[in-house]
């Protein structure tokens, strides 16, 4: 044994000598750490007594509260909106402010707006018909935006201000001091876009018979967020990336004319001033039915008030505390039906108003999907907060706190296809998933679209799947790999503002939804997953988290490293590529081989001495079978061994194995992945494997595995089920599957 301590010894000094020098080379030529498991230090911010290491908002943490009181009139005649509001600012930071910021999203649609100027355009005279070019060359452009007749201080006195675009700053006239608040109003009108003509995430919809849908948002001037560690959010509103908003209490009056039916955000104050008293039966009716929508107003009394113009108005009274925004939707032509929701022993009225061009479509599924909504969200995050949740039929899809826009529109003879259907049951679960994000987990929709979207997009997948098992989400991992492995100059990481992304739906849903998706599914898995999910959920309700929030909450109550995930999948556009390199099968021979004599001649070891102690491998050579394999006990020595064990060390052991692989994996993509792994025996009976992305970790292009088994592999998968949105599939099994090219495929078809 002293020759094999021997060439042990060597081995080790050789290896070493060679590491030392290697080590010494690097010292000359420095190299950082580029480790794809290497931490998140680099990029997260520095933790802070505000927002903590954990992912948890800290003791310091604070965040402003804006109050409204608004009296809203609509002029159905002429398609505007006045307003006056009076706003009470809460100063909760522990900073002394000079001035506030307030949106004026509606100015992006000014006659004198910058935003039709961002964007390149070139003259396309081909198939351009006089509709497309009347619109695009002769149409006079619409004036949308807010007309601010007044900015005023609480006593009624003038109030500085100076609006740049779609921001106006109010100039204080001293600063407000920590714990303080400052009271002012903003009286202003503006026209109504048509959202259907021109587009847009509110607006009205005109129908031949001269009634008009109303769909209402970003109505009145709305406070920015101001942030005790980044400070205002008053980046410029252009069209896309969406609103950050502060909490706060509204009461708001909304005068419209008297035959409307109209939802907005909040509690109705007084029903029995706008509603029939057999309208308010019907709605106690609907609170106890758990099961099926009840009518409020029926497809026939819809009609015939369609028909008719009421030239008196009515006042509905909403008042909703701690949300974040505030909207609404009004119309003679409504349908209006509701069902209660069970939300943890406590009800919440699911509600649908729709036309009659929505039916029979909207009546079968908006609010029952609206309510498995609910219930699916709550189950995956923390109860709905909430007293209802309103789906609004509307060429659109848009969210609001309590209230949303959904398209979904069948044919005249109320015929639709099943795409329709799917994309409606999509959207509508969609839009009220966004009361969770980004109406309660209120993150920065204009910096981190995918925080609202993404996230969304991802339990709204759960969502879909619940309500009908075999509803095609696009949300999948599998989805995802025509834009990951699409053209790079078009591609942008998900971490990025939403503002100049080039494919902005892959981007900031579909990525970040399939991304989480396998998370859930595949690397955490569902138990581990959901708790930090919901952990993190409950930690930022009614707060403003950021991604650092998010991912480091992740990580903080499920104990497991991410770091890498977060870094290639958010933070980079690398994609999966797994392949299958090469197969080696081998089997237990009494002879060395000529390598085996080889080494041993180099150090001298006779190995005649050691005949019968020393198994050998063979390798299968190509295109061979292991025939001439032997079993363990026609090894003499190896046998006297195993029946000298005891009966308890007999039983940890398993049956010998028959066969030797040695599977190299590679991996030509730049994500590491799990390496989720298929094996068919000569039987036909299949065996999964799955290894941790971290058999990456010293080797970021290839890795080998070894098999053992007690039946002939015949078939090597990797990734049967598509988890990982690997881009090529080509390389994913072994024996490599040839393509054939067209010539082939026709022989086979004639032959066939």
């Amino acid at each position: 044994m002293k020759k094999f301590k021997y060439y042990f010894l060597s081995v080790v000094f050789i290896s070493t000598t060679i590491f030392a020098q290697e080590q010494e080379k690097a010292k000359v030529q420095g190299h950082t750490d580029q480790n794809k498991f290497r931490q998140l230090k680099d990029v997260l911010p520095t933790p802070s007594n505000t927002r903590t290491a954990s992912g948890a908002p800290g003791y310091q943490y604070t965040q402003q509260k804006v109050d409204y009181v608004m009296d809203i009139r609509l002029d159905e005649s002429k398609n505007q909106i006045f307003g006056n509001e009076k706003i009470t600012y809460h100063n909760n930071s522990k900073d002394y402010l000079d001035y506030l910021w307030v949106q004026l999203d509606q100015n992006m649609r000014a006659k004198d707006s910058k935003t039709p100027e961002v964007e390149s355009e070139n003259f396309n005279a081909t198939f351009n018909g006089p509709v497309n070019f009347t619109k695009t060359n002769l149409k006079k452009r619409f004036d949308g935006g807010f007309n601010i007749e007044a900015v005023k201080k609480s006593d009624g006195s003038d109030l500085s201000f100076m609006i740049n675009r779609t921001m106006m700053r109010i100039n204080l006239p001293k600063p407000l001091a920590p714990g303080g608040e400052f009271k002012f109003q903003i009286k202003w009108w503006y026209n109504v876009n048509n959202h259907v003509a021109d587009g847009g995430r509110s607006g009205y919809e005109s129908f031949p018979d001269g009634n008009s849908n109303y769909v209402i948002a970003q109505f009145y001037p709305r406070l920015c967020v101001y942030d005790n560690v980044e400070g205002w959010q008053n980046m410029q509103f252009w069209g896309r990336s969406e609103f950050a908003l502060e909490f706060g209490d509204f009461d708001v009056k909304l005068t419209v004319p008297a035959d409307h039916k109209l939802e907005a955000t909040g509690v109705l104050q007084n029903e029995k001033d706008v509603l029939t008293k057999e309208q308010i039966k019907r709605f106690e009716l609907a609170k106890k039915s758990y099961k099926d929508p009840v009518f409020i107003v029926t497809q026939e009394e819809a009609e015939k008030a369609e028909k008719e113009r009421s030239t008196k108005t009515k006042t509905w009274h909403f008042k909703a505390n701690n949300v974040r925004d505030f909207a609404f939707a009004t119309s003679r032509k409504f349908l209006w039906d509701a069902m209660a929701v069970d939300i943890n022993g406590r009800t919440v009225m699911a509600i649908s108003l729709y036309s009659k061009e929505g039916n029979p479509l909207w009546e079968e599924h908006s609010t029952r999907v609206v309510a498995n909504t609910l219930e699916e969200y709550s189950k995956l995050t923390f109860d709905y907060p909430y007293n209802k949740a309103v789906s609004v039929h509307a060429e659109m899809g848009m969210e609001y706190p309590m209230i949303c826009f959904n398209y979904g529109r069948p044919n005249p003879d109320g015929t639709y296809s099943k795409r329709l259907k799917r994309g409606m049951i999509g959207v509508i679960t969609h839009e009220i998933g966004h009361n969770f994000f980004p109406m309660i987990v209120n993150s920065d929709e204009r910096q981190w679209t995918w925080m609202d979207e993404g996230l969304n997009s991802f339990v709204e997948t759960l969502a879909e799947l619940d309500y009908d098992p075999n509803y095609e989400t696009g949300n999948l991992p599998k989805d995802i790999v025509p834009y990951m492995g699409g053209d790079q100059s078009y591609i942008s990481p998900i971490m990025s503002q939403g503002d100049y992304v080039y494919q902005f739906g892959p981007n900031a849903y579909t990525k970040p939804a399939a991304g989480l998706y396998m998370l859930r599914q595949t690397i955490m898995g569902p138990e581990l997953f959901d708790y930090a999910f919901r952990t993190y959920s409950k930690r930022w309700m009614f707060k403003h988290p950021t991604p650092a929030d998010f991912f480091r909450s992740m990580e903080d109550a499920s104990a497991m490293d991410l770091d890498w995930f977060w870094r290639g999948w958010f933070y980079t556009t690398d994609y999966t590529d797994i392949g299958v390199k090469e197969v080696k099968s081998f089997y237990l021979t009494d002879k060395p081989s000529e390598k085996d004599e080889k080494i041993a001649k180099r150090y001298n070891i006779n190995l005649d001495d050691y005949k019968d102690k020393l198994i050998y491998f063979a390798e299968v050579k190509e295109g061979k079978t292991p025939e001439d394999a032997k079993k363990a006990s026609d090894f003499e020595f190896l046998n006297n061994y195993l029946n000298s064990l005891s009966d308890e060390e007999k039983a940890q052991l398993d049956d010998a194995p028959k066969y030797f692989y040695e599977v190299t994996f590679e991996k030509p993509g730049g994500l590491v992945m799990p390496i989720i792994l298929e094996l068919t025996y000569e039987d036909g009976t299949k065996e999964r494997k799955t290894y941790p992305a971290q058999i990456w970790r010293h080797n970021d292009s290839e890795v080998k595995r070894v098999f053992k088994t007690q039946k002939a592999i015949t078939n090597i998968m990797i990734d049967p089920d598509l988890e990982t949105a690997d881009v090529d599939t080509s390389n994913n099994s072994w024996p490599r599957k040839v393509k054939k090219n067209d010539f082939d495929q026709f022989k086979e078809k004639v032959k066939g």
